[in-house]
């Protein structure tokens, strides 16, 4: 089988899909049932992954990568390659192609909470999300609340909607010795928060939340990892500048693996004050390294993460500042919640993700 792969994501700074993406591509290549199949990947430029080319073959089909490039030049690169199927990792698919569909929808949020999207592009990903879920052989979710947003906001029917948990790579964040690099390592009170600057991750209030313990602690810091899509746009700096915590704040745009692996090493406590996901790789990510999260109490947080965090309320700012000081230094609170990782990060399996998500694409073409 033959199977077209709109692979966009994995290019520039690869955030969230494009990791997700790359994390089924890399399980591929070392699976024995995939190598029954051919994968052809499209994208506007080369993506930095090494994979073996008989089995992965790469069309570069030169554009801007965005709904043009998507709806009308890769399906026309894709008309002599004979495929047999379509997958498409990222909420949105080509509507005139002529093969089954594989949709992944992470979650829906420019539906639920279309005030977070400039007008524009909202009704463009509601449109284009709505055909495509409509278009689509059969949708892959992350999660059982991403499957309940799917049938509320866009009519699914249970049945079309298969949820497979992403994986994720717990060795990635771990010492050669074995134990998780951060538990080992950090004693700074380093707090870290990692991925895009939404609005609802609320960013703001966690520079606010942490403030009361850096006045307090010379040697505390807070490290931001991620571009700002804030939307209406919030002024990052501005926060930082009003707490008068300037030095002890480093926001970095954007970082490397290496140097991501090095800032969960150093932190002692992660956090994540997001209320809406579709899951929400970074929480995973600090508690493979050692590191408590400090999550939103959410649905979804409580779903992904279970008892390996502490939980906060959105508009309980003391509350946030006393959790933030839990994770830091509270050993017992510590040990409770590092305790409870193993069973969590278990249930994220890329070899098993990859395997369920095969057979999805699989079942479509049968």
């Amino acid at each position: 089988m033959r199977i077209g792969i709109d692979a966009r994501e994995l290019c520039g700074h690869a955030t969230g899909v494009g990791r997700y993406l790359s994390g089924l591509l890399r399980e591929w290549s070392r699976s024995p049932r995939a190598r029954a199949h051919e994968f052809v990947l499209y994208a506007p430029e080369t993506p930095p992954l090494a994979l073996d080319t008989r089995q992965f073959a790469m069309r570069t089909v030169r554009g801007a990568g965005g709904t043009w490039w998507e709806q009308v030049q890769a399906p026309r690169a894709a008309a002599g390659d004979r495929l047999d199927a379509w997958f498409a990792p990222a909420y949105t698919a080509p509507l005139a192609i002529d093969v089954p569909v594989t949709l992944v929808v992470h979650d829906v949020s420019f539906f639920a909470h279309p005030e977070w999207f400039r007008v524009r592009e909202g009704v463009r990903r509601r449109w284009l999300t709505r055909h495509s879920v409509a278009r689509a052989a059969a949708i892959i979710t992350v999660s059982q609340f991403s499957k309940r947003e799917l049938m509320e906001w866009l009519d699914v029917p249970a049945d079309k909607i298969t949820v497979v948990r992403s994986g994720i790579e717990s060795d990635r964040w771990t010492s050669d010795a074995g134990s998780p690099s951060g538990a080992a390592q950090a004693s700074q009170p380093r707090v870290l928060f990692v991925g895009s600057l939404f609005t609802r991750r609320h960013v703001g209030d966690l520079i606010r939340a942490f403030a009361p313990i850096a006045r307090a602690r010379a040697d505390a810091c807070l490290d931001i990892v991620g571009d700002n899509r804030t939307y209406p746009v919030e002024d990052i700096r501005a926060t930082i500048r009003a707490e008068q915590i300037e030095a002890q704040v480093a926001w970095h745009h954007y970082v490397s693996d290496d140097r991501l692996r090095a800032l969960y090493a150093a932190a002692r406590a992660f956090a994540f004050l997001s209320e809406y996901e579709g899951m929400g790789f970074t929480p995973l990510e600090a508690l493979s390294a050692g590191v408590p999260p400090v999550l939103l109490d959410t649905p979804i947080a409580r779903e992904i993460c279970g008892d390996a965090a502490l939980y906060v309320t959105l508009a309980d700012r003391p509350g946030t500042t006393r959790a933030l000081q839990q994770a830091l230094f509270d050993a017992d609170v510590r040990a409770r919640v590092l305790a409870a990782a193993p069973a969590v990060l278990a249930r994220h399996d890329w070899s098993r993700a990859a395997d369920e998500t095969l057979s999805v694409i699989e079942r479509c073409c049968r």
